[in-house]
């Protein structure tokens, strides 16, 4: 079975960074697109960043483009999110997320991790 194990989470002020890493264990990384997913109190879970298994393209949500980059690192089965100018509204757990191509893991990952939390003051 698959496992995925995030980090890196914490608090953070307004404006600030914060990179948060996923790192994939008992499956073939490089073969897996990947993204992040998030989920606000109260809220559904929505899609942020996804990447290809090459790492070439990149796809994410209008809200965070030109403040989060994603990124992998597929000798170290590592999947990462970095981001910059956080805003309160970006407090969520965090999700990393495993699917079989680029076009369906933004809507239909295939494996989950357990979340790491995010949390941006004002």
């Amino acid at each position: 079975q698959v496992q995925l194990v995030e980090s890196g989470g914490g608090l953070v002020q307004a404006g600030g960074s914060l990179r948060v890493s996923c790192v994939v264990s008992r499956g073939a990384f490089s073969s897996y697109a990947m993204a992040w997913f998030r989920q606000a109190p109260g809220k559904e879970r929505e899609f942020v960043a996804s990447v290809s298994w090459s790492g070439v393209r990149t796809y994410y949500t209008d809200s965070v483009k030109g403040r989060f980059t994603i990124s992998r690192a597929n000798d170290k089965n590592t999947l990462y999110l970095q981001m910059d100018s956080l805003k309160p509204d970006d407090t969520a757990v965090y999700y990393c997320a495993a699917g079989e191509s680029f076009g369906s893991v933004s809507s239909r990952p295939r494996y989950w991790g357990q979340g790491t939390q995010v949390t941006v003051s004002s």
